[in-house]
C-alpha cells in the first residue's frame, strides 16, 4: 500500500468528552479496536504516549502501535520523517504538530475526519 495514516491517539481520544481521562489505557484500547477496519485501505500507525501506552496490548495487524518514549508529537514526527509512502496522512488537531509534519511532506486532517471513517 502506498498510503500511511498516522494517528495522534492522545489528540483523537481527547477530541471527545466521553470520560477517557478516567481510563486512558481503556480509551486507547477502544480506539485501536475501532481503527482495525482502516487497515484494509491503508497502513495505520497509532502513536500512544503516557498511560495510554498500556492499551497497546490489543494492537494487531494491520495496525501498528508506536509507544512514545517521551513526547508523542516527537514520535509522530519521527515516524513521518522516516516513512517511505506516496501519501502520509497525520490525524491531529495540534497546530504545531501539523506544521512539523507538513515540513516532511505529510498531509494533515482533524480527528473528525477519522471518527467519520470509523463510523462508516
Amino acid at each position: 500500500m502506498d498510503q500511511l495514516i498516522v494517528v495522534d491517539a492522545a489528540n483523537v481520544i481527547g477530541s471527545r468528552p466521553d470520560g477517557w481521562w478516567k481510563d486512558r489505557a481503556g480509551a486507547a484500547r477502544r480506539l485501536l479496536a475501532q481503527l482495525a477496519g482502516l487497515g484494509n485501505t491503508a497502513d495505520v500507525i497509532v502513536v500512544l504516549e503516557g498511560a495510554a501506552k498500556a492499551g497497546a496490548d490489543v494492537a494487531s495487524a494491520p495496525l501498528k502501535a508506536v509507544l512514545a518514549e517521551g513526547s508523542g508529537d516527537d514520535a509522530i514526527v519521527e515516524v513521518v520523517a522516516t516513512a517511505d509512502y506516496d501519501t502520509i496522512i497525520v490525524v491531529t488537531a495540534d497546530r504545531e504538530l501539523r506544521a512539523r509534519v507538513a515540513a516532511h511532506g505529510a498531509e494533515t486532517v482533524g480527528p473528525s475526519w477519522l471518527w467519520t471513517r470509523i463510523a462508516e
